[in-house]
């Protein structure tokens, strides 16, 4: 007869893309837990917090997905481990016009996911923010 061993809670693996930045808004970018990542929104910004491409939408969007990239290659997984897809957006109909982009982030296949309409985002600048939720397969 076999005896039972309870599997070993999995312990979080925290990552964090910019630190100073990271610790002084009070996050972290990332956080893995057995096969689950779970990235937090991305933004615009650099790497001491400043907003960038101010009123540019496209951009912003296209620096969101530069980050998160980053964030992926670290944990080796490209966009088609995505799972979730979440898009936090002061401006609608600039992200609908500019949704075709996805197309070339996501290549295989879609992620589920909402695209949410907001009033505000972390600085008044920012009108993108993009969160995934990743499952990398062994």
């Amino acid at each position: 007869m076999k005896s039972y061993e309870p599997e070993k809670p999995e312990t979080p693996e925290y990552f964090q893309l910019r630190p100073e930045v990271e610790k002084a808004f009070g996050y972290s970018h990332a956080v893995k837990i057995g096969n689950h990542i779970k990235i937090s929104g991305a933004v615009s910004m650099d790497d001491q917090g400043n907003p960038t491409a101010v009123g540019d939408f496209e951009q912003q969007m296209k620096n969101c997905y530069s980050d998160l990239g980053k964030i992926l290659k670290k944990y080796g997984c490209t966009f088609d481990n995505v799972i979730v897809e979440n898009v936090f957006t002061t401006k609608m109909p600039l992200f609908l016009e500019h949704a075709a982009y996805r197309n070339s982030i996501y290549k295989n296949h879609f992620p589920t996911g909402s695209w949410l309409g907001v009033k505000d985002l972390a600085l008044p600048e920012f009108m993108i923010e993009i969160e995934l939720e990743v499952h990398k397969a062994e």
